[in-house]
């Protein structure tokens, strides 16, 4: 074992620690406001973002098991941020849609986030940015955002 090993070096634990101030810095919005917990954020920003889903669909999508989910909706619905409808190929399935009090809260929360991520970005310079986000898109697997390709 190599003595010279520092865990504050260590790349998992440097995206973690960031991942968490970040996460945590801006949850203080969304708990604040609404007193909803990050899965209710990410279930109300797909449905804000791509409209009724299942609980399925969400959990795909979001990377977040479905226990997680259906008690984000739970507490949603209790919020009347969304709505329920049985699907009628499949009534063990149902539509998730927000209200309209869903979509001014998802609308107020995206507008909040922009505003978070362009103070963080504002940390650096904007070939900073574009690097860093490519590098997190492919630790992630996925591809870099488009608008930053031309690094």
């Amino acid at each position: 074992m190599d003595q010279e090993f520092e865990l504050q070096e260590f790349l998992p634990y440097m995206l973690n620690q960031a991942a968490e101030a970040s996460g945590l810095a801006f949850q203080k919005h969304y708990r604040d406001r609404y007193g909803m917990l990050r899965t209710e954020w990410r279930v109300l920003f797909h449905l804000g973002r791509y409209g009724g889903l299942t609980a399925k669909e969400i959990g795909t999508r979001a990377g977040v098991h479905k226990t997680k989910i259906s008690r984000a909706v739970a507490a949603l619905e209790a919020k009347r941020f969304l709505t329920r409808t049985e699907q009628a190929r499949d009534r063990r399935s149902e539509t998730l849609a927000l209200t309209p009090a869903g979509h001014a809260a998802f609308v107020e929360i995206c507008n909040a986030a922009q505003r978070f991520d362009d103070r963080i970005a504002g940390r650096f310079t904007a070939h900073e940015v574009a690097v860093l986000r490519k590098c997190l898109a492919q630790i992630a697997g996925r591809e870099a955002p488009r608008e930053n390709s031309a690094i």
